[in-house]
């Protein structure tokens, strides 16, 4: 059985950039629906630590980046959003915490590290001492500083959870293989499905499947934009740890570690742990890995006591608009022609800024809303991504 139906708008991916537009689309009064080959929440966006950054993060060289400058604003956003009051109502997603932190150690090219990016972000982090800090670093062994940072930190399962409970009727789960594009109509989108096909007439389509954009361009005929991959070796640690939400600073513009927690419902807490030691961690195996990040919490949190904690890793491939030299994009990136949209929003932070962008190309290319209620499809519902801790099977 076979079946047509017409929208405005065709989103591919179920990630951040593709839940958050999709909401807005909707809100704006665009027919639009999500397809999804995996589950929502995608593989970059359950993975992601929640940190909502500022910008200090990005000042620790001492100037003011183009990143610093097209983040700086994004906490506050956020915030007006977890408040019910922002463009969309996330009153209902968890905070884990209202700030996070900056520590250096003794070291001088830290400590140096620190006082800059204090003076550049002066109205957004505070030096904090005694009980104020977190209890991790309240012990008399620490001998480095600590910085508030004005930067929440989101139960990123619970944020993708609510976006899926307000949008999930227009979210469905496809195969990639089962999907046939017209290169000369791109908003001619074909599905077979084991009991017919369906075919969807949209206006246009938004590529915001992460790394799946790649092949989705391929299949397209598209040989722009250009995407790069830059991948990450994180680190989880599971015990009865300590709830931490900070960076350790280095003596280069990237922090050395930087830790969040996710309290569990059995009373253990997992760390995350990113930063320098995942970047470095690439080209590791697990085991090696595994040694170098005890090494590394060690070193840096020597009087914290490392034993009856478990480990486990998981690799990630952070896709963004490609860059000369593959540097890390500087922002959010959208890319706009004959009928298709391309989007990579290169941290969770950006998603608001992505969904803003489509909206203004589709005003900008005449695209209107058609006011409707979302079209009844004949796919299923696409799933909710797992936590990447809660798939591991073996904790060493």
């Amino acid at each position: 059985m076979s079946e047509q139906i017409s929208v405005d708008v065709v989103i591919f991916g179920g990630g951040i950039a593709g839940l958050w537009t999709l909401a807005r689309l909707r809100q704006a009064g665009y027919t639009a629906i999500l397809l999804e080959t995996s589950a929502l929440g995608g593989v970059q966006t359950i993975a992601a630590q929640g940190i909502i950054h500022g910008g200090a993060k990005y000042a620790l060289t001492g100037t003011a980046s183009d990143a610093t400058q097209a983040i700086a604003d994004m906490p506050q956003r956020w915030r007006a959003c977890l408040a019910g009051e922002g463009e969309l109502d996330l009153s209902r997603v968890r905070v884990l915490s209202q700030h996070q932190y900056l520590w250096s150690t003794e070291s001088i090219g830290s400590r140096m590290t620190g006082f800059f990016a204090s003076k550049l972000m002066r109205s957004r982090m505070a030096s904090v001492e005694g009980v104020d800090r977190p209890k991790l670093l309240q012990s008399n062994s620490f001998k480095g500083s600590v910085y508030r940072l004005e930067e929440p930190v989101l139960d990123v399962p619970s944020l993708v959870a609510e976006l899926v409970r307000q949008q999930g009727d227009a979210c469905f789960q496809i195969e990639s293989d089962v999907v046939r594009f017209d290169a000369a109509q791109p908003g001619c989108v074909k599905i077979t499905t084991s009991t017919g096909s369906v075919l969807i007439q949209a206006q246009q389509l938004v590529l915001a499947a992460g790394a799946g954009n790649e092949a989705l361009l391929k299949q397209l005929g598209r040989e722009a934009p250009q995407m790069q991959r830059r991948p990450l070796h994180m680190l989880m640690v599971r015990g009865s740890l300590p709830l931490l939400y900070a960076h350790c600073l280095g003596a280069s513009a990237n922090p050395r570690l930087t830790i969040t927690s996710y309290p569990l419902a059995e009373g253990e807490v997992v760390w995350h742990l990113g930063g320098q030691v995942a970047e470095s961690g690439v080209a590791r195996d697990e085991s090696e890995h595994i040694a170098a990040g005890k090494a590394e919490l060690a070193a840096l949190l020597p009087w914290f006591d490392l034993t009856d904690i478990h480990w486990a890793t998981r690799r990630i491939d952070r896709a963004e608009i490609a860059t000369p030299g593959g540097k890390r994009p500087d922002s959010w990136h959208i890319h706009s022609e004959r009928g298709m949209i391309t989007a990579w929003p290169t941290k969770l932070a950006f998603a608001p800024c992505l969904a803003t962008d489509v909206l203004h190309c589709l005003e900008q290319g005449g695209i209107k809303p058609s006011g409707s209620d979302t079209v009844p499809v004949n796919l299923p519902c696409a799933p909710l991504a797992q936590p990447p801790w809660s798939e591991v099977t073996r904790w060493s």
